[in-house]
């Protein structure tokens, strides 16, 4: 066995995070936290799996759910479609009659790519398969001294053969697991404990003062800013909302009257609640001002709209930038969030 991959071995089983989902190898439950985890810290991903976990104990009771109840537990979470790839694997793997049992059939379900493949089949089924996430891709960086761009396609293939390199034999579940704890909890991005690293003597980027330096990222995507206003209507104890459609963020969640422009204020019972709340999304900022239009009756709806009790409002998923704004008109009305 290598030096390297012993020593990450070794850190692991000493210093590997007590994670739920460490606790089985039950590929329901390692895949939900896989899914949960992207674009996700630990530390939140964690409370929303056991959430997940209760209300579908089995990927029959989640293939079984409605989508939009799906989409209200994942509500907090962003990135959407990651919900509703979820929630279409779970039927896959259902049809299947269990979850698949090599990397090929695992990549087949909906939303897994490459990574979560190989971290369920090395997880569950000891597939000798090397997971390269973020925290692998700065501990190879830095120990080998590797300058190639991560997120360029040259780097996913350097790193995972040299990942696959270092995958000791039998040992693929602890060494995967160890290599993104050790990135996670040693070899992080901002302040790495060198001086108590078992690979401080062979690391490159220790040796050569590079340790800030890498790994390189990739040129960032221009982020991009949009305005709009939400409008929430209120009428005798109700609201309007719609569900958004595909081709935009947020599919398949709710929201209220929403435009694109400036309401007009001459309106007497329409009021500005808040103006230019900003809401980031990866290559996006979303700003947009929030408006309260009380009515005594209830106006025509633009296409797509529909009236529910405010009393209801829990019963739709919702982004977080609609509770902001539910938050607000609850402080303007004195009340509790609708």
């Amino acid at each position: 066995m290598k030096p390297f991959s012993q020593a990450i071995l070794h850190w692991f089983a000493e210093y590997g995070r007590d994670l739920p989902w460490r606790r089985t190898r039950d590929p329901y439950a390692v895949w939900l936290s896989e899914i949960i985890l992207q674009q996700t810290r630990v530390a939140q991903g964690t409370a929303y799996w056991q959430r997940f976990m209760e209300a579908f104990p089995s990927v029959e009771a989640l293939a079984a759910a409605p989508e939009d109840e799906v989409l209200r537990l994942w509500a907090g979470l962003g990135y959407y479609s990651r919900a509703r790839n979820l929630h279409a694997a779970a039927k896959q793997v259902v049809a299947l009659g269990g979850f698949p049992r090599t990397l090929e059939g695992i990549r087949a379900l909906k939303g897994v790519g490459d990574y979560t493949a190989a971290a369920i089949g090395s997880i569950c089924f000891d597939l000798p398969a090397p997971v390269v996430d973020g925290n692998v891709y700065r501990v190879l960086a830095r120990h080998f001294g590797i300058a190639t761009p991560v997120g360029t396609t040259q780097a996913k293939k350097e790193f995972t053969t040299l990942a696959g390199q270092l995958l000791p034999e039998g040992e693929a579940s602890a060494f995967n697991q160890g290599m993104m704890d050790f990135g996670a909890l040693q070899c992080t991005p901002a302040r790495p404990g060198c001086l108590t690293c078992p690979l401080q003597a062979s690391c490159q980027a220790y040796r050569t003062g590079r340790v800030q330096l890498l790994p390189v990222k990739k040129a960032p995507v221009k982020v991009q800013e949009r305005r709009f206003s939400y409008i929430y209507l209120r009428c005798e104890g109700h609201t309007a909302i719609r569900r958004r459609g595909p081709g935009d963020i947020w599919q398949g969640l709710y929201e209220p009257l929403m435009d694109e422009f400036v309401p007009d204020t001459s309106e007497a019972k329409l009021r500005l609640l808040r103006q230019g709340v900003k809401h980031q999304l990866t290559h996006r900022t979303l700003i947009c001002d929030f408006y309260l239009w009380e009515s005594d009756s209830r106006p025509a709806l633009p296409e797509g709209y529909f009236w529910i009790k405010e009393t209801e409002l829990d019963r739709y998923a919702k982004p977080r930038l609609v509770e902001m704004l539910l938050e607000a008109v609850a402080k303007a009305s004195g009340a509790k969030t609708p």
